[in-house]
């Protein structure tokens, strides 16, 4: 599943936001009980974008941020519980990536559903029913 990380310039090193982005990635893979799931390991795949830190706004005001999105089938994140472990756990990540660089009011964490059968992986398009069986069938 696509995961992408805004954030400010200056907030993290490259290095560090390789190691945010993994840690990220398996925080969703635990929260979904896959992590060993061989359709899903391939298919983590995301990047870490860095914005001019005088073009990152809140409040109508120049001001630093971390924008945690990732791009998931409508099945993911089924339960409340599962919502609020992640985003708990991804903003506990992205705090202790800036080291006091960012306040936890500064960090955003967001899924967007895909339209069903719109998702394509290895030049195949996956239906919601199919991409979840292809994950099941993987265990």
């Amino acid at each position: 599943m696509p995961i992408q990380i805004i954030m400010s310039e200056g907030l993290v090193s490259k290095r560090s936001a390789q190691v945010l982005h993994q840690q990220l990635g398996q925080a969703f893979l635990d929260n979904h009980e896959i992590s060993d799931n061989r359709f899903m390991l391939p298919n983590i795949v995301g990047e870490v974008v860095f914005i001019d830190s005088e073009l990152t706004f809140s409040g109508l005001a120049v001001s630093p941020l971390a924008i945690v999105e990732l791009r998931v089938p409508a099945f993911t994140f089924a339960t409340e519980v599962q919502k609020e472990r992640f985003v708990s756990e991804a903003t506990e990540l992205v705090l202790s990536h800036t080291q006091g660089k960012l306040s936890k009011e500064s960090i955003w964490v967001n899924a967007v559903y895909t339209v069903d059968g719109m998702w394509g992986i290895a030049g195949q398009a996956y239906t919601n029913a199919q991409l979840e069986q292809a994950i099941v069938n993987a265990k």
